[in-house]
């Protein structure tokens, strides 16, 4: 579902799919490639809301910003099941595990692995090439080679996943 919010319309790109039960609302921008799933909302209603090239947006995640804090989202990241981010910034090549809560201001690098379930407390800057876990959320080590190829196969994968989906639904 599309929300108008104060004159303001969600900017889809024609090769995006969102599925019919996610909800994007006002000042929400979704590049070429990008997925949101089942369930998700993103709330642009106060600032805008970004996703990158051939991101995705699991299902039941939540997106919100507040007057000072926009929220972007780089290329090739997955946002896992049911993750939090309010006005956030996060890099390219970044996995977001399920259920990860990532706050106001915090500014995550590219080519970094947020753990399932991990809290990134507000204002917090996360250098690139980190795995973070924890809650509080703590660089724990500098992500393998494998790790980095593995962030970008499992974005290339939902976008496969994402064009099934748009065939399914257009039957």
């Amino acid at each position: 579902m599309k929300i108008d919010f104060h004159h303001h319309s969600p900017q889809i790109e024609q090769d995006v799919f969102v599925a019919p039960t996610a909800t994007l609302i006002g000042q929400v921008t979704l590049a070429s490639g990008s997925s949101v799933l089942f369930g998700a909302v993103l709330r642009g209603d106060s600032n805008t809301i970004s996703i990158g090239q051939h991101s995705n947006v699991q299902d039941l995640c939540v997106l919100h910003v507040d007057g000072k804090h926009k929220l972007s989202v780089g290329e090739y990241v997955s946002l896992g099941h049911k993750a939090l981010l309010h006005g956030c910034t996060i890099g390219n090549r970044v996995l977001v595990g399920m259920g990860a809560i990532i706050m106001n201001g915090v500014e995550i690098g590219d080519d970094c692995i947020i753990a399932a379930g991990a809290l990134i407390p507000e204002g917090k800057k996360i250098p690139s090439g980190s795995l973070v876990i924890g809650m509080p959320g703590k660089v724990a080590r500098e992500i393998t080679a494998e790790e980095k190829v593995s962030i970008v196969d499992n974005a290339k994968h939902y976008v496969q996943l994402s064009k099934t989906y748009s065939t399914l639904l257009k039957a």
